[in-house]
């Protein structure tokens, strides 16, 4: 595991937002290479090579180009035994993926920049179209995130008392939340463990408003 990792990044991205999490948990140097999504660098050519799905965050580390922000975080998890990104025990794992799954997989999709372009052009909408939507399946899915906390493995965190997996894809969404207006304002543990989660360095440092490339 040698050399500086590159992390091809756009930095509002949910998805990069949680890698630059775990990578920033780790203490790992690493460089990030801006691919700017709305000028559409991500179906460039060069990116397409590197991730042929055209998304990001795409990784290079250890002689490897990885996709996929939850298939890198497990990566790191294992290569790293002391992350604790996902507990030891195969029932406590269910349950963290399944709470990471519940928005990396249910309400990130459906948000997605090139989902929500479609939409537009389908209905003809406008801005007013998108803020609906963002708010309506980030609202909705929140919500039922909530619910999944309601659990007695629920500790400082969404599970336990040390962030891992399922914190670093809740901070990105209640960000995303409160970036499109979404009604979340009554979701007391969503609210309660992403106001945590900032407090901590790592969790800070990978912020948007931190990562924002000067034009």
């Amino acid at each position: 595991m040698t050399g500086k990792a590159i992390l091809y990044d756009y930095w509002r991205s949910s998805a990069s937002y949680r890698v630059r999490i775990a990578l920033n948990l780790l203490g790992l140097e690493y460089e990030t290479v801006p691919v700017n999504l709305l000028k559409n660098e991500h179906k460039g050519v060069d990116h397409l090579c590197r991730n042929p799905q055209g998304l990001v965050p795409t990784l290079a580390m250890d002689g490897r180009m990885m996709t996929q922000s939850l298939a890198i975080i497990e990566y790191l998890n294992e290569i790293y035994p002391d992350a604790g990104f996902l507990p030891p025990d195969p029932g406590a794992r269910q349950r963290v993926r399944s709470l990471s799954h519940a928005i990396a997989m249910e309400i990130h999709p459906v948000c997605n920049m090139g989902v929500i372009a479609h939409v537009m052009q389908l209905t003809g909408g406008g801005e007013e179209v998108r803020e609906l939507w963002m708010r309506k399946f980030i609202a909705e899915g929140l919500l039922a995130f909530e619910a999944m906390l309601d659990h007695p493995d629920t500790g400082k965190f969404c599970h336990g008392d040390t962030p891992g997996m399922a914190d670093f894809c809740l901070v990105p969404q209640v960000y995303n939340a409160r970036r499109w207006g979404a009604d979340i304002d009554n979701l007391k543990r969503v609210n309660a463990i992403a106001e945590r989660c900032q407090t901590i360095k790592a969790f800070a440092a990978a912020h948007p408003d931190r990562v924002k490339p000067s034009e």
